[in-house]
């Protein structure tokens, strides 16, 4: 579905982002795999992937709290001069867990700068690329909280919402260049987040779902490939709801 597409993805080393990787690779596609700090471990466990599916990957390191090393990682990126196919905005943090008349707003600033402003500024960074070829498919990793407004985690549920904002306007404002923009809203899925989940709660929220137990990243990862692909060549700025029936 990707054979020989380049493709930019964010917290590319673990959950959800790792399971995009492995599924873009495997379809076929080149990838800038960008994360916080560089592992030799990891870098063996790409190196090994690429050689199975005769694919290229190239680890992109930079934090997301800091503008210069993420304008640094995007012209690492660009330096390859191949064309973008798309970008994965997937990296994130969870935030304090706290009620909105609790969060401080350093600890809102702080998710925002990573969900929301650092991955905008690095795809606003990649744009020209896609421009200049006149197509490409940004898909936005959003949440099914910034949908429900969930209780608590005033911060990650807003910086999430905003994620599903952005792709509207690109939506609008690219769809004239051939570029795309979409998000996926997971549910709770077997992540680190997840984990760090009170028992109580993720047993509620399970509860909650139609299916009656968490999501998969590699289910996550199968809605985002397509994406990617040409075969959702006519779908813009809509936002894909994968929670296996959650009715809170």
């Amino acid at each position: 579905m990707l054979k020989d597409k380049n493709i930019v993805i964010t917290g590319s080393n673990r959950g959800i982002g790792f399971a995009v990787l492995k599924a873009c690779i495997e379809n076929g596609a080149n990838v800038f795999a960008c994360m916080r700090s560089r592992s030799e471990e990891f870098e063996t466990k790409l190196q090994i992937l690429s050689e199975k599916y005769e694919v290229k990957i190239h680890p992109v390191y930079f934090d997301l709290k800091d503008e210069r090393a993420v304008k640094e990682g995007a012209s690492g990126i660009l330096k390859y001069k191949a064309p973008i196919s798309g970008i994965v905005n997937n990296a994130g943090v969870i935030g304090a867990k706290s009620l909105f008349s609790m969060t401080s707003m350093e600890e809102i600033r702080h998710t925002f700068e990573i969900n929301f402003f650092s991955q905008v500024f690095l795809t606003q960074r990649l744009l020209k690329n896609m421009i200049r070829n006149k197509g490409g498919s940004i898909v936005n990793i959003s949440s099914a909280a910034a949908l429900d407004g969930d209780p608590a985690q005033f911060e990650y549920v807003a910086s999430k919402a905003a994620m599903i904002g952005a792709v509207k306007k690109w939506a609008n404002e690219l769809g004239g260049y051939g570029i795309r923009a979409n998000a996926v809203a997971p549910g709770v899925t077997e992540t680190d987040m997840v984990s760090e989940m009170k028992t109580e709660l993720l047993s509620k929220t399970v509860g909650n779902t139609s299916l009656r137990r968490t999501g998969q990243p590699d289910e996550i990862a199968k809605a985002v490939v397509w994406l990617l692909s040409d075969d959702s060549g006519y779908m813009t700025g809509q936002v894909v709801r994968i929670d296996g029936g959650l009715h809170p």
